[in-house]
């Protein structure tokens, strides 16, 4: 498959590269900095890119299968929450221009419901976090109107970051709206195999115009 891939040198998004080049798919990174991609096999191609130049990004775009998106605006950034929401819309709107007929978005666990609320709602969940949970839960509603994409949401485990080191096992259970909780009760899954669940979907193409969470 001819993926375009957005944010391939952030923790996800080196993760969902690593696991499409192994599975022998031809990748197209769109990135602000190429050199932070230096080895470039066969099946990769590095295009310099930024979500804020709409129309270059829809030509950048142009003859691909799918666009899988996994920008993140910066967990730091004081404007976070809008421009998580801006740079969504635009690879939503780009994607449309470029008449790529999938698009597969990286979201977070911060829209998956306990019983009637949402995590993000919730008095626990951490304020450090809560701008970005709070762009992606608020993207995922608009994104649910688009009638003109075959798109997919995915909201990765409540636990799922850097310090997650079980690596890549292959092994993951699938939930929709609700978190998938282990015998423990946490929801966790490592990074690597938040991409196995990825590029599972985009090969298996299960969940057109839905969401879904992964975890053990």
């Amino acid at each position: 498959m001819n993926i375009a891939l957005l944010g391939a040198t952030g923790f996800v998004g080196s993760n969902l590269l690593r696991e499409a080049l192994q599975r022998g798919h031809q990748v197209t990174a769109i990135v602000r900095d190429p050199s932070k991609l230096p080895e470039q096999p066969a099946n990769l191609t590095v295009v310099q890119g930024d979500v804020n130049e709409p129309a270059q990004l829809a030509a950048q775009l142009k003859g691909h299968d799918l666009v899988l998106n996994a920008f993140n605006a910066g967990w730091t950034n004081p404007n976070l929450y809008a421009d998580s929401l801006a740079g969504n819309r635009a690879i939503e709107q780009a994607t449309e221009a470029a008449g790529v007929p999938r698009l597969v978005v990286i979201g977070g666990a911060g829209s998956l419901y306990i019983g009637d609320a949402q995590l993000v709602d919730g008095p626990q969940f951490p304020a450090e976090y809560k701008p970005g949970a709070t762009a992606a839960r608020d993207y995922l509603g608009e994104l649910r109107g688009n009638e003109t994409l075959d798109w997919t949401f995915v909201s990765p485990a409540i636990e799922m970051h850097q310090g997650i080191d079980t690596g890549r096992t292959g092994q993951y259970r699938l939930g929709t709206e609700n978190p998938v909780f282990n015998e423990q009760g946490r929801s966790i899954l490592s990074g690597e195999d938040l991409a196995v669940a990825v590029l599972d979907e985009v090969e298996k193409h299960q969940f057109s115009r839905q969401r879904f969470t992964a975890a053990y």
